[in-house]
């Protein structure tokens, strides 16, 4: 029996943490069947005074030291007991906003997301009663984060688990591609009509706004343009290069001196012929 009381009494004590001014120290369990404890920090969502937050105040728990195998999920799933939750948040370091107008979930692409850095995070866990929050303040441990019901996959299952949510399904990746390309277009058109519309207008100190858009688009190189342009970067190679420094560069110019005169040598003979035919050939 006094054994039984000194168990007690020892786990009593174990269970208790330090817990930073204003919060308050939850214990949680991986497994029921451990014996150490890990302590979440809580306390109801406030700002300073004048600063704005998009966290509803009063249904908002601030939550901290949440570990790494404990997701979104599960904290809603923990924190169910106090009542209906709304939506849970996880975060690298606290933020007084979200995208206004919708979830983080919603805002977070399925394929084009930054990978959450591995380590402890903050969390917002949002009630739908405010009567929800001093509850959840006051909830005594340890809470449970795997249990039969509802287990947390770790080990070579998370691996693999890992590894199949890793693999993008190209038609949902498609999709999401031709909605971002939408969007974007969109935006990029609401840009240019707005860009066009202040063009030429005076602001409230009479300063107008210039831009290039009135430019005529460059028209496209013919062929020759094109050969010209190539032919004038080959010379401008050509000086940078160092001239008859080798052997091989000797040889390589008289080698090209040569067929220079060879062909000019043909091309002369094909005249003389052509004037010949012509009867205009008058060599004194």
């Amino acid at each position: 029996m006094a054994a039984d009381k000194k168990t007690r009494v020892k786990e009593k004590t174990r269970e208790v943490a330090p817990s930073p001014p204003g919060y308050r120290a939850i214990p949680i369990k991986f497994r029921r069947e451990q014996a150490s404890s890990h302590f979440l920090y809580v306390r109801e969502h406030r700002v300073r005074g004048g600063a704005g937050s998009s966290w509803p105040p009063d249904r908002t728990l601030f939550v901290l030291n949440v570990p790494p195998y404990c997701s979104e999920d599960c904290l809603a799933r923990l924190f169910s007991a106090c009542g209906p939750v709304q939506s849970a948040h996880l975060q690298d370091k606290p933020a007084l906003s979200q995208a206004p107008g919708e979830s983080a979930k919603e805002a977070r692409a399925a394929f084009f997301c930054p990978k959450p850095v591995p380590g402890f995070q903050v969390a917002y866990v949002v009630f739908r009663k405010p009567a929800s929050v001093p509850k959840a303040v006051a909830l005594q441990g340890p809470l449970i984060i795997s249990t039969d019901s509802h287990p947390v996959k770790t080990g070579i299952e998370k691996w693999i688990a890992d590894y199949a949510d890793s693999l993008a399904d190209p038609e949902a990746l498609k999709l999401e591609v031709d909605k971002f390309m939408e969007d974007y277009d969109k935006k990029t058109a609401e840009e240019d009509a707005k860009a066009e519309a202040e063009e030429g207008v005076p602001d409230e100190e009479g300063w107008v706004k210039v831009t290039r858009r009135g430019r005529r688009p460059g028209l496209p190189r013919s062929e020759a343009a094109s050969l010209r342009v190539l032919e004038k970067e080959k010379r401008k190679k050509a000086r940078k290069e160092l001239l008859n420094f080798y052997a091989w560069q000797h040889r390589e110019t008289k080698m090209e001196h040569l067929a220079q005169l060879r062909k000019k040598f043909e091309e002369d003979k094909q005249r003389i012929t052509l004037l010949r035919a012509q009867r205009k050939f008058r060599p004194y």
